[in-house]
């Protein structure tokens, strides 16, 4: 198994909405805001290279929203995601697996793109399997009002038109070293994927930890749909992966793509931080 760092591309949300209760007076430190109070988020998404499966777990957002849309949130930065494909020498149409840990738009947002003409919405990844899973996808099609900002259904319906979704849950493994793990807080029944390699554990952290600077308890985002879900299920998370040395590996995080974890006189904090070609 080979694992690669995938990069989207970098948005822009609302400090505070990111860092829930937390005073701006502190998370500024962490990621500092620009005079409009935004800060600028990675949406790094994580390829998984094993024998005749190529596997891409979330897709960042895509390019195919208007000016409006854009004008929120504020998609900028060099990377996409052909170009960091090609980086490591891959294609799009060499996906074998899209895995999507939920169907939020910047998670989701580049499973579907526009044909030539922009007349038809079309797979992205033309020879992919989608997977979802079945309790966050009844979720995501019958949105909640606060939620449904968040599920845009170009970037969810054609999935199933197309005949290329399929259903899986933490009782099944996608491929052998790679187990799910299910978590409520942030919304139905997100995905994380733990990944066996190279005699360490992967944590894919989604957005249960978005960021390293999201490490501590309190540190909870506001779009959170169950909070008080989100502060047990961090804490179980951070004490497994401290218990047994997994790396996480942050979607959102400005800079810092892997940590590892240790017990200070504060509770559990980041240990060591690099990027994941050091492993």
């Amino acid at each position: 198994m080979q694992l690669y760092s995938i990069n989207t591309g970098h948005f822009k949300l609302d400090g505070g909405a990111m860092f829930g209760v937390v005073p701006k007076s502190i998370w500024n430190k962490i990621n500092p805001a620009d005079e409009n109070n935004m800060c600028s988020w990675a949406m790094r998404c994580l390829l998984v290279q094993d024998g005749n499966r190529l596997i891409l777990i979330d897709n960042g957002m895509g390019n195919k929203q208007d000016d409006k849309f854009f004008g929120y949130y504020y998609l900028h930065g060099n990377d996409t995601l052909d170009k960091s494909l090609a980086k490591h020498g891959f294609h799009r149409d060499d996906i074998t697996d899209v895995f999507l840990t939920h169907l939020h738009f910047d998670h989701c947002g580049g499973s579907i793109i526009y044909n030539s003409d922009r007349t038809k919405l079309t797979p992205a990844f033309k020879n992919a399997t989608y997977w979802t899973h079945p309790k966050h996808w009844d979720w995501a099609i019958n949105p909640n009002p606060r939620e449904k900002a968040s599920f845009l259904k170009e970037n969810i319906l054609p999935i199933q038109e197309s005949g290329q979704l399929k259903f899986i849950d933490s009782t099944q493994g996608l491929i052998p070293g790679f187990k799910i793990q299910e978590v409520f807080g942030h919304t139905e029944a997100m995905m994380l994927p733990i990944i066996q390699y190279k005699n360490t554990t992967i944590a894919f952290m989604a957005d249960l930890i978005p960021s390293a600077g999201h490490i501590p308890i309190p540190y909870v985002m506001g779009y959170d749909m169950r909070p008080l879900n989100t502060l047990q299920e961090k804490e179980m998370m951070l004490k497994q992966a401290l218990e047994n040395n997994y790396v996480l590996f942050f979607e959102h995080d400005p800079s810092i793509e892997c940590c590892t974890l240790n017990r200070t006189e504060r509770g559990i904090r980041m240990d060591k931080q690099f990027d994941l070609i050091e492993l």
